[in-house]
């Protein structure tokens, strides 16, 4: 095979007692007697350890014919094997391969003191496999799996970089990390007790007060971890992290379930932790206006997920982020992707005169005398309509979709008991030993029919998973899953809380164009909840918004136009957004800003000329 290209096996696909080996029957090297595709027993010496079964393949990168052959990749019945060229312009050797035909990743981000570097990236890319190397979790074996290089080789290979001092210190012990998981929603799995007993043993530099004060969980700091939400254990989990006395700090997203007064809080609390105690802070983020906003430098990462991931040199945040978007680097003269993600700036939709779906009337839920309590005035909901619902955090929109859905009953007013409705929760549990093909089949007749595979299945790219267990999901393809489940149903309304949480930024882009044609092109009424604003806008036709004082008392208006209702959401949240005069993609405005007073004057927090 060429130098610039691999062969990657997926071992979780690779089933050979249920196929015949065509990969290897007509591979032309072994057909000259070559040996390029052989059973792993075959390869391997007696004794020697190695991933995966004796009769899985294992694929000879120096006898195979690369991509130009692809004979293999054509023939193999359950999509396990890729050959990939690699870009012509990578130059270095891997920093790590985690063994024969698996993963690769290249370069690696350069955590600097004083300030916050951003890894932007899709999932399955190997942001994870980096920071694993830089929080001495992982010792980089410079692509050689079967040889592993000392100490001393790796140091030697990047010496005169700026990862050179870094690296020493790892080597020596001096480097002390502390890391925010990605999946917060794990940690009552792993933690039993308390929030305060979990939070008092992460408080090494005595500020865990201040912090649980800023970001606003002084309400549940005695509730026990397994009863909190989402959003709560987001910023429990910030809190744990940043109240380490650390040199170097790793958070793993931390916008999933935060509404965006939270995920500013959340930016500004990183930043001061940088800055005036001169830590070294690297964070791995989706949300573009938050990383945009919060990252000092940024590193784009790119490549193809599951086979082998390149991270680049350190750039200014704005070209990065624009540059990802394009899919273009200007410094490397490297297309990594043929479409652009486009943000369209658009003035906001007529609003729809489609008949009305859903009319419900006024509503009330309380838990109880002093706990949370909520009122939403009657309002409806159109065919053909995308309804965006809006608000901070503990406000009532979960509580308001659970009426609707019929899974909450109201203490006043009565919800439409005949609605068909398709409902996709915040928070999916899945514990069915299920491959996900056949959950999917369970739910719709559908399923495998052309215009499933082209509406729902391709755009959330749920093919790669279709053979894969529930439970072995990721977070972000349990996330594609739900979307996929939740509109191949025959249903009155399409309600889905948070379909954004856990995806990158393409396949967020990806869902909101799926939803939003599924509603237009099947006449179908959806009703979508989410703290992406962005996809909040490309989505909806009107806004319904949420107000009031968190986890105390929620209320709502009945729907209103897209401009009144971001005007009215932002207002409550003193923000302002602007678009980049390159992309278009909404920013942030730096609050106090003169762009930021002279949109509040004007009253246009968003769609601003």
């Amino acid at each position: 095979m060429a130098e610039d290209s691999i062969a990657v096996v997926d071992l979780d696909r690779c089933q050979p007692d249920r196929c015949n080996y065509e990969c290897a029957n007509f591979c032309p090297p072994n057909r000259t007697g070559k040996e390029c595709i052989v059973t792993r027993e075959e390869r391997f010496e007696e004794g020697e350890e190695f991933d995966g079964t004796p009769e899985q393949i294992s694929i000879s990168e120096e006898i195979c014919l690369g991509e130009s052959c692809g004979i293999c990749v054509e023939k193999c019945p359950f999509d396990a094997i890729e050959i990939i060229n690699l870009p012509q312009e990578l130059q270095d050797e891997p920093v790590h391969r985690y063994g024969e035909n698996a993963f690769s990743l290249y370069g690696l981000p350069a955590p600097q003191e004083g300030r916050v570097t951003g890894i932007l990236g899709p999932n399955g890319i190997g942001k994870t496999t980096a920071v694993h190397i830089l929080a001495d979790e992982l010792t980089p074996n410079l692509g050689r799996f079967d040889d592993e290089p000392s100490w001393e080789a790796v140091l030697e290979e990047y010496r005169g970089t700026e990862l050179q001092g870094y690296l020493e210190e790892l080597r020596d012990g001096d480097v002390t990390v502390a890391r925010k998981p990605q999946y917060v929603d794990q940690i009552p799995d792993q933690f039993d007790g308390t929030t305060r007993q979990l939070l008092e043993s992460t408080d090494e530099r005595g500020a865990l007060e201040d912090l649980i004060e800023r970001v606003g969980i002084g309400p549940v700091v005695d509730n026990d971890v397994d009863n909190l939400s989402g959003g709560e254990l987001q910023r429990v989990a910030l809190v744990a992290t940043l109240a380490r006395d650390a040199d170097f700090y790793f958070l793993d997203e931390i916008t999933p379930y935060l509404d965006i007064g939270q995920r500013m809080t959340a930016a500004r609390l990183i930043q001061e932790l940088a800055e005036e105690e001169d830590r070294s802070m690297l964070v791995v983020e989706h949300d573009l206006a938050i990383l945009d906003l919060l990252a000092d430098a940024l590193h784009v990462a790119y490549g193809e997920p599951g086979a082998y991931g390149i991270i680049t040199s350190p750039k200014s945040t704005k070209n990065g982020i624009n540059e990802y978007l394009s899919g273009y680097l200007e410094n490397e003269n490297m297309r990594f992707r043929q479409q652009q993600i486009e943000f369209e700036e658009h003035a906001p939709r007529q609003v729809s005169a489609g008949d009305v779906v859903i009319e419900y009337p006024d509503l009330a839920k309380s838990y109880g005398e002093g706990e949370f309590s909520l009122e939403v005035e009657g309002g409806d909901i159109r065919e053909s309509e995308v309804l965006g619902v809006v608000g901070p955090n503990g406000i009532g929109k979960s509580t308001f979709a659970k009426m609707l859905a019929g899974r909450l009953e109201p203490d006043e007013g009565e919800v439409d008991a005949e609605l068909d409705i398709a409902y996709k929760p915040q928070y999916i549990e899945i514990d069915q030993p299920m491959r996900v093909d056949a959950f999917l089949s369970s739910i719709t007749d559908d399923f495998g029919s052309s215009y499933w595979n082209t509406e729902i299945a391709k755009p959330l790219q749920i093919e790669p998973v279709m053979e894969q267990d529930l439970t072995d999901l990721s977070g972000g393809e349990r996330q594609r899953v739900a979307i996929a489940a939740c509109l191949s149903k025959d249903a009155d309304l399409y309600l889905l809380d948070e379909p954004s949480a856990h995806l990158d930024v393409e396949q967020r882009v990806l869902a909101t164009d799926a939803i939003r044609r599924y509603a237009e092109n099947n006449d179908a009424t959806a009703m979508v909840i989410d703290h992406d604003i962005y996809m909040i806008d490309l989505l909806s036709d009107r806004l319904l918004v949420f107000d009031g004082e968190p986890a105390r008392h929620g209320q709502a208006s009945p729907p209103v136009g897209m401009r009144e209702g971001m005007n009215q959401f932002l207002s409550n949240l003193d923000v302002t957004f602007r678009r980049d005069e390159r992309t278009g993609r909404p920013r942030i405005n730096k609050p106090g800003s003169q762009l930021d007073k002279q949109q509040k004057r004007d009253g246009e927090y968003y769609y601003a000329p």
